[in-house]
């Protein structure tokens, strides 16, 4: 549910605003010159998501960095998923939707979906269900603003700054999990790179931690309200006739009380998306693959 990052500091707020106000203008600018869109290749400027400005000038995140370590197993596992993705488009035997088999659980609270996420996450590759969703909050440190994407060290060996990263490879040893930060307006590589990453962790049994930041005039998840909302979703699955071009999500949301969240009557446990659309939700934060 709502989450708003909690490395926003007063101190820096103006600054940091005049910058990406800036940058956004530029932006804005060159999305709406004649002939900006003209390039061909994958190289060539994408259109200006929805909702992108929007990001740009409430931004208060700051740059963020991947250790040594995170950047040399996110080449490894970029390769792997590559290698893996040739398989997905040439697979002769279609089936549908393919599901590492996340298993769902509703946020107890409105600002809980970090931990209802985390322990879906992890029980699409232990298959333990019911885990305590507090335990989790504790783990990710998670307050009433929500679970951070990005600047927060919680309490495990080496923390990187990334919890929802953190927590998943202190519970699940070995799993190799790795923050994919995404630019406002992610491009086609971004896109592409999303689809060969949830095969790659589906075909290998695991789901994605996906932080949404959805904002009005932008794509939202399914249900939701035309409003600011930073959320998180666990992603376990994706649709093999089209090559990952839909894929599978269960929200945190679904089965709430609207006593709880107001919209929450209309959102639906488990989910099918566009993975494009999902990735452009996901814009300015990202997912942890």
């Amino acid at each position: 549910m709502p989450a708003i990052p909690r490395t926003r500091r007063s101190a820096r707020r103006t600054a940091r605003r005049t910058a990406v106000l800036t940058s956004a203008a530029l932006l804005a600018a060159f999305a709406a010159a004649p002939g900006a869109q003209a390039a061909a290749g994958p190289d060539a400027p994408e259109p200006l998501a929805p909702g992108a400005s929007y990001k740009a000038a409430h931004d208060t995140l700051g740059p963020q960095r991947l250790t040594p370590a995170q950047q040399r197993l996110s080449a490894a596992k970029e390769a792997e998923a590559a290698r893996g993705f040739d398989g997905v488009r040439t697979r002769a035997a279609l089936a549908g939707y393919k599901v590492s088999g996340g298993l769902h659980q509703s946020q107890k609270n409105s600002y809980w979906c970090g931990p209802a996420t985390l322990v879906i996450t992890q029980s699409a590759r232990d298959e333990v269900a019911g885990r305590s969703q507090q335990n989790a909050a504790t783990l990710l440190k998670t307050n009433t603003s929500g679970t951070a994407w990005y600047g927060i060290n919680i309490n495990v060996p080496n923390p990187t700054g990334y919890p929802m990263a953190d927590a998943l490879n202190n519970r699940l040893p070995g799993a190799g999990y790795v923050p994919r930060a995404l630019p406002y307006t992610p491009t086609a590589t971004d896109k592409a790179n999303f689809k060969q990453h949830i095969t790659h962790n589906t075909d290998n049994d695991y789901a994605i931690a996906g932080n949404a930041w959805e904002v009005p005039g932008g794509p939202h998840l399914v249900g939701h309200p035309n409003i600011e909302i930073f959320h998180w979703v666990s992603i376990d699955g994706y649709n093999t006739d089209n090559a990952a071009g839909q894929v599978n999500y269960l929200d945190p949301v679904g089965g709430v009380s609207t006593s709880v969240i107001s919209w929450a009557g209309s959102v639906p446990k488990s989910a099918h998306i566009s993975s494009d659309t999902i990735t452009t939700i996901m814009g300015g934060r990202g997912y942890v693959w």
